[in-house]
């Protein structure tokens, strides 16, 4: 049932990612809750016994290792509360697995420090209710959880009703119906139901909520991310901007009728090249194996740290080697290579932190994502580990300057921490696709401006919503303006950036480095 579970996951990995409620390309619910669930079947699919705790334990303290995102620490709780109810049981009743499930639900909310109904945390309490109603009357497995998924399944189409944003947004939780897939692919076990393949459409809720906008040309894997520039004198932006999107996952078609740069992740890397070929002539081509990729990153190859000893050491997660570079210039004894595209497992940084020469460690996760998992892994530790909770990257790198290697740890704690309440950031991304937020009606394929993780901007060109966002900024209560421009970002707008703002701003210290992060073509530090 476990094995089914994940099988049936990782088959609707690209919908329960569609539904991140900002629009942004690094929705990644889904690929986290899938790595997470990876991470507990590989411990499984060896097995052997016939003893349920064991299976259980063995899921359970994986997944806890493997956790990405706070939706895999939140479902890998949830693997940890069932698996402590079984612990010491080769089998076990619908009573107990009712019990079971209700235990999973008081873990993972005790996981979160403010929990939020209508999330994944809502789905797993209600689906346990209605299994402990059920158990009294209920003997057949197969029955019971068919009833505990169809709560789940009510329960998911009620999160925007619960939580306002889900509501604006057009969508239901993405962690809830992550659960809610995993739970259905249990039950399809128990009926010689396939996992491999989708033979029932109506089973997949996002797409009923959003009939027509979730499409997939091939089943979600690593895959290969191509790159390459399109050259001709008449080129057709629109036209191979549809071409690509419908080659793959990840696309993104930028330029002019003379040249266009294409990126996209996709099985097979000719596809999109020989059509490349087919526009025009072609340049800087790049294939990389996405699969051997995430082997490197899963091996924590990516990890960078010092030799010298300190006392208290700082471990800081960077989505881009330009920024990798400026948190090691500031003292970062450990980088990380994550983030908005990759976040890293509790596995990870517990490597990061039993390889750097300290007892003493202080975490910056840079992304609200990787908190929980940073704090998951921090618990773990046996070292001393404290995290700062910073949720992007002006907020780490504020908070790296302020670190005193000549004071105390919880001194420090508190120095990093007020220090990010005087930063403000702006992030300057694409939107994926057509939704309604805070009010501001967002197209597809549109630039759109988050400021302090608030969607209040959106247009054609980088740079004009770039001071959009500004305008919305008290402007002359800042002093100094940091941009990290990203591997997408057009050097024509990187380079047009300083004077616009010097003609409109002229007091601000201006300052463009390249972070060569993905997906944000901007990512603004105000202070």
């Amino acid at each position: 049932m476990f094995i089914a579970g994940g099988a049936w996951l990782k088959l609707h990995v690209a919908q329960v990612n569609a539904l991140n409620v900002f629009p942004v390309p690094d929705g990644d619910t889904g690929t986290n809750m899938f790595l997470t669930t990876q991470a507990a079947l590989k411990q499984l699919h060896p097995y052997n016994g016939a003893h349920a705790g064991e299976v259980a334990a063995l899921a359970s303290h994986r997944a806890l290792m493997g956790a990405r995102g706070n939706s895999g620490v939140i479902f890998s709780q949830i693997l940890e509360g069932f698996s402590a109810a079984i612990a010491d049981k080769a089998d076990f009743s619908v009573p107990e697995f009712a019990a079971a499930l209700h235990q999973a639900g008081e873990k993972a909310y005790k996981a979160v420090a403010e929990p939020v109904e209508g999330t994944i945390l809502t789905v797993i309490k209600e689906a346990a209710r209605t299994g402990q109603e059920v158990a009294g009357s209920q003997t057949d497995t197969s029955r019971f959880l068919a009833a505990v998924l169809q709560s789940a399944q009510t329960t998911l189409k009620l999160t925007p009703e619960l939580l306002p944003i889900l509501k604006e947004a057009g969508v239901v939780d993405s962690g809830g119906q992550g659960l809610v897939y995993f739970l259905e692919g249990m039950w399809r076990s128990l009926q010689n139901l396939p996992v491999d393949a989708d033979d029932n459409p109506e089973a997949v809720l996002a797409a009923q909520l959003h009939p027509g906008t979730i499409e997939e040309t091939y089943t979600p894997g690593y895959g290969y991310d191509v790159q390459f520039l399109v050259h001709g004198d008449y080129l057709d932006i629109d036209a191979i901007r549809e071409a690509i999107a419908s080659m793959g996952e990840c696309p993104l078609v930028v330029g002019n009728r003379q040249t266009v740069k294409v990126h996209v992740h996709v099985p097979d890397p000719g596809a999109p090249i020989s059509y490349g070929i087919s526009q025009g002539f072609l340049t800087d081509v790049v294939v990389e194996n996405m699969e051997e990729q995430f082997r490197e990153f899963s091996q924590q190859k990516e990890i960078v740290t010092t030799a010298q000893t300190v006392d208290i050491a700082l471990v800081c997660v960077s989505p881009g080697p330009g920024l990798s570079k400026a948190f090691e210039s500031l003292g970062a004894t450990a980088v990380i290579n994550g983030g908005q595209t990759m976040n890293p497992s509790t596995q990870e940084f517990l490597n990061a932190i039993e390889q750097v020469p300290a007892q003493q460690i202080i975490v910056l996760p840079n992304n609200s994502n990787i908190i929980l998992t940073a704090q998951q892994a921090g618990s773990m530790a046996v070292k001393d580990v404290r995290v700062v909770p910073t949720k992007n990257i002006p907020q780490g790198i504020g908070a790296l300057l302020a670190f005193n290697p000549d004071i105390d740890m919880a001194a420090n704690i508190n120095r990093m921490t007020d220090n990010t309440d005087y930063i403000q950031t702006i992030e300057i991304t694409r939107s994926v696709r057509t939704t309604t937020i805070n009010g501001l009606l967002v197209h597809e394929n549109d630039i759109i401006g988050l400021l302090n993780d608030t969607l209040i901007a959106t247009g054609k060109y980088i740079n004009q919503v770039t001071l959009d966002v500004l305008s919305h900024v008290n402007i002359d209560d800042l002093e100094i303006m940091t941009v990290y421009y990203g591997e997408e970002t057009q050097a024509d707008d990187v380079e047009q950036l300083p004077a616009l703002l010097a003609k409109i701003h002229p007091h601000l210290e201006v300052e463009v480095l390249d972070g060569g992060q993905p997906h944000y073509h901007y990512i603004i530090s105000l202070e």
